[in-house]
């Protein structure tokens, strides 16, 4: 859901050169028009202002993918009248979505018999898969509370500062506390050690994030497993992990079969994915696999049997387009694990290019890894004059949409940009986004300091101002300025961070 707003303050009519040739009067922005107008007026008026978005290609804000082969988009076209919910309509559909199930358990190691089926859905996005993981936690928590006798009412869940909003969302919509392990400069991700501090009897899963939204860096499940582990066996409780692998789990099992991070852990009971990111699918897919079928309770799986056969499910939503799983199983059986395995190779080699020529022009500290998702995520080196936002405003001109944003707490001060290196983002875009940055650069050199220097000067209580202090403000006044900042037709100059 996008919570609207009028996107011009002068003009409450779209007028269309174009569309004249079919029709001559306005058409209203925000009221349903009294007449029909022809297709082609329709389809030319709508064109138009679509142009002034941003090119999907060139946007590495995004994890998400924006490139599929002809044959997968025809697929996905034929099938877009389908509702996948109607299992006894398409049973087709419905086989493949379980098809996609079972591969993508035995992917990441589930402990699978000969012949046994997955437990799993597909989901909108990893969004809603981390809120079913999430229900499935607080359920079986709470049911045993009550078997024991002991209040279930306060509910929590530990994980990092790190953590994509998805997860803010669950423990705000479904009344659960987050208790966040604070961040530090230089270590952008959860420490297992005070991860597994701050868990106690009313704690119903601990999350990791294979592969942070802000530097792509995987957190250490392995060591998080064992400590939880020697807690449970000295406090008597089984608090169990869930792993966020929206971004990395397409990637991890490629590039590093030997991290072991999933069901090869027995205290991970269940793990999320998206099919849009690294599983190579267009927006709006996304997966949740449980260890066993004891790790989801039935309580929560609904029967219906008024679309002409008993129909379990397990959603939030109810319907949604066939398309996305009919790509994700056509990625699955067209790639194979020897694609996928090429794919994420080249996806790191061009991140590695992109890494050294950001490093050779001396302006940039490199904050992610070298292994984890495949993206640069780096700051000035010197943003005495000018900072990170001004360089994502000023890369917009290239056509290039690349994100400025700041850590979480307690790295507030730290401000990084973000590239994310996606299948379709070549070893020629990345020489060429180096360039642009270089120019960029120059630029900025040229140009007075719009901000830094007058703040630099300022002091609070008689007091000068140290430089996290200045840096922290100055950090903030252009993420508000950048925020807010749109062109003529109200699309945002500089895109945010993306996710699931």
């Amino acid at each position: 859901m996008v919570l609207s707003k009028t996107a011009s303050k002068s003009d409450d009519s779209i007028h269309s050169t174009f569309a004249s040739r079919y029709v001559r009067n306005s058409i209203s922005r925000f009221e349903i028009p009294k007449n029909s107008i022809p297709k082609e007026a329709a389809y030319q008026i709508i064109n138009d202002e679509l142009k002034f978005d941003g090119n999907p290609r060139l946007n590495l804000a995004s994890f998400v993918t924006t490139w599929m082969e002809p044959e997968c988009d025809k697929l996905m076209m034929e099938s877009i009248n389908k509702n996948n919910v109607e299992m006894d309509q398409y049973p087709v559909t419905t086989d493949l979505q379980n098809r996609c199930v079972n591969m993508i358990a035995r992917l990441f190691n589930a402990p699978l018999g000969d012949g046994e089926a997955a437990i799993g859905v597909g989901t909108v996005g990893s969004s809603e898969a981390v809120m079913l993981a999430g229900l499935a936690f607080k359920r079986q928590w709470q049911n045993k509370r009550k078997a024991l006798g002991l209040p279930y009412d306060r509910p929590n869940i530990v994980t990092g500062a790190n953590i994509q909003v998805c997860l803010e969302k669950f423990a705000r919509y479904f009344e659960v506390e987050l208790k966040e392990v604070k961040l530090r400069e230089g270590y952008y991700v959860m420490d297992p050690d005070k991860a597994v501090e701050m868990v106690d009897e009313n704690t119903i899963c601990v999350v990791a994030i294979l592969g942070s939204t802000l530097t792509g860096e995987f957190e250490d499940v392995k060591l998080l497993n064992d400590l939880l582990v020697e807690k449970n066996k000295k406090t008597g409780w089984d608090t169990p992990i869930h792993v966020d692998a929206a971004s990395g789990g397409f990637i991890a099992p490629f590039l590093y079969p030997d991290l072991e991070w999933d069901f090869r852990l027995p205290l991970v009971k269940s793990i999320n994915v998206s099919g849009h990111k690294y599983g190579l699918v267009y927006a709006g897919i996304g997966w949740v696999v449980w260890r066993t079928k004891t790790d989801l309770p039935d309580e929560l799986i609904f029967h219906i049997n008024y679309l002409g056969a008993d129909q379990p499910t397990f959603t939030l939503n109810f319907s949604k387009g066939s398309s996305q799983v009919i790509a994700q199983y056509y990625q699955l059986i067209r790639l194979g694990f020897e694609g996928y395995r090429n794919v994420m190779d080249n996806c790191r080699e061009n991140m590695m290019v992109l890494r050294q020529g950001l490093e050779k022009t001396g302006r940039f500290n490199i904050v992610s890894k070298e292994n984890g998702v495949p993206l640069v995520a780096f700051s000035l080196k010197d943003s005495s004059r000018h900072n990170e936002f001004e360089v994502a405003e000023m890369l917009r001109r290239f056509g290039w949409i690349v994100p400025a944003y700041t850590m979480p707490a307690d790295a507030q001060h730290v401000t990084v940009l973000r590239v994310v290196i996606r299948e379709d983002f070549s070893r020629t875009l990345a020489e060429r986004l180096v360039a642009d940055f270089e120019k960029v650069l120059h630029e900025l050199d040229t140009l007075p300091a719009r901000v830094h220097a007058k703040m630099a000067s300022g002091k609070v209580n008689g007091v000068k101002k140290t430089p996290e202090e200045t840096q922290r403000e100055v950090t903030a006044y252009w993420k508000k300025f950048v925020d807010t900042k749109t062109d003529k037709n109200g699309v945002p100059l500089v895109a945010s961070i993306t996710n699931q």
